[in-house]
């Protein structure tokens, strides 16, 4: 072999060294909290700093920015109660500071909420959910409020539901998010009484909306059970009629724009038939909702589908102030009750306790 063949020989076994391969193993770990500051459930006269939430590495910012509107990434995980104003919500690499937009008021009861959602920036989403409490002067928080929020419409649990504690008579709102069953347990707060609002909330703002359903309920100072909140929608336009339809020979079908009160029930006289073209009226037996009519008069072999009817079957109220949800008549207890063992989950069933 000529020397400049053992040259490049040499050459070519000189840059065929093996090296470890960069990066290491995949990171496949959430981001893990190590601290808060301060720390929960201590008071702290004349605080002016940040509540500040620090992770073991640095977390993902997001792609939506923080512009106080309540619509960035961050500002989408954090419920900082009472305030009715968006907070400041700052990314500082491996910690997230939260502080008020019109700053911490003295001898308040303060409760920092910061859910499930926070990212890595290899995208690994930390699974769990933090609460930071404290006051600025006055006594430390001991109360909780615990209770279940359905969807009326569907007769089932609303998960992620909003839950809005408004204290009396100070009206301070405090609030926080129903689990993946529709159940919450809301604590520690201020001893007094509640207005307890839950809410379907469509837009995610953590801000309880007209348009929004929503049920409400007075919980007296001292206890803890809420119960549960059958959440609908509540406006100030009365129903009317959109169809009316055939069913058979002796009966017709009337669906409405709005969902109807279950337990209302109208005299036959409420309704009027005429035969055309003479306009010779035609006396009523019975006005009944859907549910009923089907139970009394339709075989069950041959029984319809009366969950797809619509409007014909459920509930709508004409009141336009939010307390007013209280004056639905008291539900039965039900096999949801929230008197359930702690832990356990709910089924996942329509919920009976109430007609739809």
């Amino acid at each position: 072999m000529s020397r400049p063949a053992l040259v490049l020989l040499a050459a070519v076994l000189g840059c065929a060294r093996i090296a470890p391969p960069p990066g290491g193993p995949p990171d496949r770990l959430a981001p893990d909290l190590l601290a808060t500051r301060p720390d929960s459930l201590g008071s702290y006269p004349g605080f002016e700093g940040d509540v500040e939430f620090q992770f073991d590495e640095v977390v993902s910012e997001g792609g939506q920015p923080n512009f106080g509107l309540g619509t960035g990434d961050l500002e989408r995980l954090v419920v900082l109660s009472p305030t009715e104003e968006v907070p400041v919500v700052r990314w500082r690499r491996d910690r997230i500071t939260v502080k008020p937009r019109e700053g911490w008021r003295p001898n308040t009861v303060y409760r920092v909420e910061l859910m499930a959602g926070v990212r890595d920036l290899r995208n690994n989403i930390s699974r769990s959910t933090t609460v930071v409490t404290f006051t600025t002067g006055t006594e430390l928080p001991s109360d909780s409020l615990t209770g279940l929020i359905v969807d009326w419409t569907t007769s089932r649990p609303a998960p992620g539901a909003l839950i809005e504690a408004v204290l009396l008579p100070d009206s301070l709102v405090y609030r926080t998010q129903a689990d993946s069953t529709g159940r919450f347990r809301f604590g520690p707060l201020p001893r007094g009484e509640y207005v307890v609002y839950g809410a379907i909330d469509q837009n995610r703002n953590a801000r309880l909306e007209s348009r929004e359903l929503f049920d409400s309920v007075r919980v007296a100072a001292g206890r803890d059970s809420v119960g549960e909140l059958w959440a609908f929608r509540h406006d100030s336009v009365p129903p009317r009629i959109t169809t009316v339809a055939r069913v058979d020979s002796l009966a017709a079908s009337v669906t409405f724009t709005g969902h109807l009160d279950p337990y209302q029930r109208l005299p036959a006289d409420s309704v009027r038939v005429l035969l055309l073209p003479d306009s010779t009226a035609i006396g009523v037996e019975a006005v009944l909702p859907q549910a009923v009519y089907d139970s009394l008069y339709r075989p069950r072999d041959t029984a319809r589908d009366t969950t797809q009817v619509a409007d014909t079957t459920r509930a709508a109220d004409t009141t336009r102030v939010r307390d007013t949800a209280a004056a639905v008549p008291p539900a039965p207890p039900g096999p949801t009750d929230t008197t359930r063992i702690p832990g356990q989950p709910p089924p996942r069933r329509v919920i009976g306790a109430r007609p739809p």
